[in-house]
């Protein structure tokens, strides 16, 4: 018997009435929908999430120390709003699940989209994002006078005596210095590259709270048009976290006759809170645990392919065949919003004078996402502003006394500091041949505890638009 596959959940509700702004919108299409919640549902739900809307920040904040799970039962919320949305959302906004997600992190998202007219959009650039997003940032950059390096990477951050940075050691042995320092490294690089003067720093202590979580990336491309998928989807399935056919949602990979899927493999990895450590499974058992998964949710369009086992009970409705894939495995992406980590994120401003903090698990409202690097960049910005001006500034986050007291008999030592060359040593993704797993498993041993290292193919599965 094959279960009743869950649907999947657009990130877009249909406008319903033509000029209502988004917000009201958001609530009409909650009360009209009866198919996930029923009324007395969503009735017995409205009540605990008054206070975001009352409370706003304040209330949200507070939240952290709770996880999705535990906000639900503190407040008598129904158990099957969790099955019915709260899964999804969780596995959407941080890639795992809700009873591991802090609550504070839904209530962001559900605040935006109940509190911004554009908080409901979704949108995705028109093309891939070295050509559309990189080079346009670069070319701002240039075209007032600054110079973007790559391929350039750090050896060491250099300090003077009195713990400001000196300069920046490049690998080829040049040296880089400037008036202000601005780190937009993932905190699990930051860590790796603090220098030996900082380590008893409590600011810098902290992160040892924080922690980049697994997730993998997909790219499958499909013979034909799939049907069932026609925006950004939240996904239910215990696999996949949210997907879309690229090549019905952006302008480059636009194709009537064939779907390109991009999705997001989540939780994957024990460290995500997932039963099975796919991180250091190989290519082709993610994408056959994929396809069976896309068989389950699609049963009239995935073909039967003795490629791939799992989709072995497809009936002859399905004729979708998978023509060729990629996948890129990152290791090390947001922090794990798990409970109780937002009084660890550290403020923009650090302790050190001329070295500013960037990046989206940096003390700001938003979660680890794109709109939080943004904000964490021009909440860095501001602080360079002010100090140049001589202005006041917003002043470092308070430390939580027991990072205090663990950082007054912390042994300093030499930073570990990043082997390799590939984007995974700089906290990126990539698609790993056998050489990359092993500098992974070099590198990050923690993400192959108990398991044996697979055979991987020396040369990867070539990625192509």
């Amino acid at each position: 018997n094959t279960p009743t596959p869950s649907p999947p959940i657009p990130a877009h509700p249909r406008p319903l009435f033509a000029g209502i702004p988004a917000p009201f919108n958001f609530g009409l299409a909650i009360l009209l929908n009866q198919k996930m919640l029923t009324l007395g549902e969503k009735i017995q739900t409205a009540p605990p999430l008054l206070p975001m809307l009352v409370q706003g920040q304040e209330f949200i904040d507070a939240q952290d120390e709770l996880s999705v799970l535990e906000f639900m039962r503190k407040y008598g919320m129904p158990e099957r709003i969790n099955e019915e949305v709260f899964i999804s959302m969780a596995k959407a906004l941080d890639f795992i699940d809700p009873d591991k997600l802090s609550m504070t992190v839904v209530l962001t998202a559900m605040n935006r989209f109940l509190n911004e007219d554009n908080g409901l959009q979704m949108a995705f650039l028109d093309g891939n994002q070295p050509d559309r997003l990189c080079a346009p940032m670069a070319a701002h950059v240039e075209a007032r006078g600054g110079e973007v390096r790559t391929s350039s990477p750090v050896q060491e951050i250099l300090t003077n005596e009195d713990g400001s940075v000196a300069g920046l050691l490049m690998r080829d042995g040049s040296t880089v210095t400037a008036d202000t320092y601005v780190s937009a490294m993932p905190v699990d690089i930051v860590k790796r590259m603090t220098p030996k003067r900082w380590a008893n720093m409590p600011y810098f202590r902290q992160m040892d709270e924080l922690e980049g979580i697994p997730v993998i990336n997909l790219h499958m491309w499909f013979d034909r048009k799939l049907k069932a998928v026609d925006h950004l989807c939240f996904s239910r399935s215990p696999l996949l976290s949210v997907y879309a056919d690229m090549s019905t949602t952006c302008k480059e990979y636009y194709d009537d006759e064939a779907s390109m899927l991009e999705l997001v493999f989540a939780p994957c990895s024990p460290l995500a809170g997932g039963n099975v450590n796919w991180i250091a499974k190989t290519d082709d058992e993610i994408i056959d645990a994929t396809m069976g998964e896309l068989a389950r949710l699609f049963p009239t369009e995935i073909a039967n392919d003795p490629r791939w086992p799992a989709t072995g009970q497809q009936g002859p409705a399905g004729q979708a065949k998978l023509r060729k894939f990629a996948v890129v495995k990152v290791p090390r992406s947001v922090y794990a919003a798990i409970p109780g980590r937002n009084k660890y994120r550290p403020s923009q401003e650090s302790p050190i004078p001329n070295l500013v903090m960037a990046g989206d698990w940096t003390s700001q409202k938003f979660l680890g996402s794109m709109e939080g690097a943004v904000l964490g960049g021009k909440l860095a910005a501001e602080v360079i502003l002010d100090r140049t001006l001589g202005n006041p500034t917003k002043g470092l986050k308070e430390v939580q006394p027991s990072v205090i007291a663990a950082a007054a008999t912390h042994e300093a030592k030499e930073p570990r500091g990043v082997k390799g060359e590939g984007a995974i040593a700089f906290g990126a993704g990539a698609v790993l041949s056998k050489a990359g797993m092993d500098i992974l498993r070099e590198q990050d041993g923690a993400q192959f505890d108990g398991e044996t290292l697979p055979e991987v193919e020396e040369t990867p599965e070539p990625v192509a638009a």
